[in-house]
């Protein structure tokens, strides 16, 4: 999220009632379309705040999720649209959970957030008024040292081009499996999984190497379709983490919040 753009005072003094009615009137609409963005710039609660704060609230009392896209109740979790992007969405638990280091995301009976998100990706679909393939589309959660928020939140989105691409080899790759791959100059390793829920959440599959909060805080997770149907193909894991040499603390480099593949189906 970025914050604002600062609408600056003209240099005369004389400058028009036109043109001064209209940097008002363009000044209002940026702050209306950035409000959620300089709230999260100044607050690192913020997501929390319109999550716990209106859209569950209002879910519970009037059925209907306020801010939020939707409010899924039973299965812990919100989705928010993100001012960043032209489809970019949030997955939010509706508890408090702080990150990727917070240990309850592995409670046996921890709800399967990748999962959630993956089958929330319609409305990814409905911003982009068209449907995405597997492999166009991504799932990514930060490191705690490569985020703003402080409430867990998994960015679903389009996948750049030349990703996809590049990924594009692992489609019939060993099962459960890691391979180490440089991309975009970043070390990662990628393992295909059959499915998003229990040993298979990438949660736990990162955390099998990274058995404590400390260790976790400093891991990214990028979930993509190993194919165009995941049915088919399976989903790609990818991991990288602060800890690794040549690593990184954050995948989101690798979606495409303008998501450019939409513009040539």
């Amino acid at each position: 999220m970025i914050g604002a753009r600062k609408v600056l005072p003209g240099k005369s003094a004389r400058r028009s009632w036109f043109v001064i009615g209209r940097a008002a009137t363009l000044a209002a609409v940026a702050v209306v379309a950035s409000s959620c963005a300089q709230i999260a710039a100044a607050d690192p609660d913020a997501l929390w705040k319109i999550v716990g704060g209106q859209c569950v609230p209002e879910e519970r009392s009037i059925g209907r999720p306020g801010q939020c896209t939707s409010v899924n109740l039973a299965g812990h979790y919100a989705i928010l649209k993100d001012i960043n992007g032209r489809s970019q969405h949030l997955l939010i638990p509706t508890e408090r959970v702080t990150g990727i280091e917070s240990p309850s995301v592995l409670d046996a009976d921890a709800p399967e957030y990748w999962a959630d998100a993956w089958n929330s990706r319609n409305v990814v679909d409905a911003s982009l008024k068209q449907p995405l393939k597997a492999d166009q589309f991504g799932l990514e959660i930060n490191s705690e040292f490569r985020r703003s928020q402080q409430q867990l939140h998994i960015h679903m989105d389009c996948m750049r081009t030349d990703i996809i691409d590049a990924l594009a080899a692992y489609r019939q790759a060993p099962v459960g499996q890691w391979q180490w791959e440089t991309i975009d100059g970043t070390r990662y390793r990628i393992m295909r999984v059959t499915s998003l829920t229990q040993e298979n959440d990438p949660f736990r599959i990162v955390a099998r190497d990274h058995p404590d909060s400390q260790a976790m805080a400093t891991q990214t997770i990028l979930v993509t379709g190993a194919g165009p149907s995941a049915d088919q193909d399976g989903w790609l894991v990818l991991n990288s983490g602060l800890n690794v040499q040549d690593g990184t603390g954050t995948a989101e480099g690798l979606l495409d919040h303008a998501c450019r593949l939409a513009d040539n189906p």
